[in-house]
């Protein structure tokens, strides 16, 4: 069946069937090797896109204007401090005088709702850049790097991902191996297990009825065994620095280490994460911390620098991936 994203939000990969979602990913294969060729095409030639961020980034934000631009698309950058969107403007208001102005919305922030209200009022396709509930740009750039290092299809993979099983990486990658049929398993201490969200587990376990895929929450991490992907996350997510330090006394057990690497009995098994990550104490905050005796790095230096990690493969793949959801959605 042929696949017509023109005009459509990218908010979660629950909204794609998929193949749509396969479309996307072949679409993001090509544009990379257009993109090393030097072959430009400028899909996106007199588009304007405006990103909204109420959150900081490095890689979203760095991948959506290099997109952007290298399709001939052009690109405004609005942070909380140079918008009046909820301050002195509703949103409703703001996204209607944005959708007179841009052809595409990408915003990053923390509530779904409100990627999802600008989708609604702004007439244009909005696309998510990640916000508390969900990452789905993310976990796009994710399966195509899974793609580029393993042989097998999706629906043969296993990902493992250790640590807060609440968090938003969690539950996006839930979404998309429900999606693709995938194997998932989210392991972490039954303190967290308790606050997964069951909307979200009754929404996944439905479709994954539908593809085939096995989604699995457990606290036993001899769930790694037979893992192709370990896939990390750091212990507190922006805005929860207070809870560094019970975060970190109920994560370290689920620290990815080389001896966990070694437990998935798979010499060929990736090491994916989505970064930023506490690898070592050369961040101020890592240090801050470890000067406090506390240890917040959720990997192994020797893990992340280690022959099984893919971690910057994986960054470049944002920009190939979140290239892809613009092309599509607006050329």
């Amino acid at each position: 069946m042929p696949v017509n994203l023109k005009g459509k939000s990218f908010l979660t990969l629950m909204d794609l069937e998929s193949g749509e979602i396969r479309y996307l990913l072949d679409l993001a294969h090509d544009l990379k090797a257009k993109k090393r060729a030097g072959i430009k095409e400028y899909n996106l030639k007199g588009k304007n896109i405006v990103l909204l961020f109420e959150k900081t980034s490095t890689r979203t934000r760095c991948a959506f204007e290099v997109a952007a631009h290298d399709e001939g698309a052009h690109v405004t950058f609005l942070d909380s401090g140079s918008s009046q969107m909820g301050k002195k403007e509703s949103l409703e208001d703001t996204a209607k005088v944005l959708g007179r102005f841009f052809d595409g919305i990408e915003y990053r922030g923390y509530d779904q709702k409100v990627v999802q209200d600008l989708a609604v009022h702004s007439g244009i396709p909005v696309f998510n850049g990640l916000t508390d509930a969900d990452h789905p740009t993310q976990i796009l750039a994710d399966l195509m790097t899974i793609e580029e290092h393993i042989s097998k299809p999706l629906n043969k993979v296993k990902v493992v991902f250790p640590g807060d099983v609440r968090n938003n990486m969690c539950y996006a990658w839930m979404y998309g191996c429900a999606k693709m049929g995938m194997h998932f398993t989210g392991c972490g201490p039954k303190e967290l297990i308790k606050g997964i969200d069951k909307d979200i587990m009754n929404q996944v376990e439905k479709t994954a009825e539908q593809t085939g895929a096995v989604i699995e929450i457990t606290d036993d991490l001899s769930c790694v065994k037979g893992a192709d992907v370990i896939y990390g996350d750091i212990w507190a997510s922006m805005g929860e620095e207070d809870l560094i330090p019970e975060r970190a006394k109920l994560l370290t057990p689920y620290k990815v280490t080389k001896e966990i690497i070694q437990k998935t009995e798979n010499p060929e098994v990736l090491y994916m994460h989505c970064l930023p990550s506490f690898h070592d104490d050369r961040t101020t905050m890592a240090k801050a911390w470890l000067d406090k005796g506390i240890n917040i790095c959720e990997v192994d230096d020797e893990v992340f620098r280690g022959k099984h990690s893919v971690v910057f493969d994986e960054a470049e793949n944002r920009m190939h991936t979140i290239k892809a959801v613009m092309v599509a959605a607006l050329s």
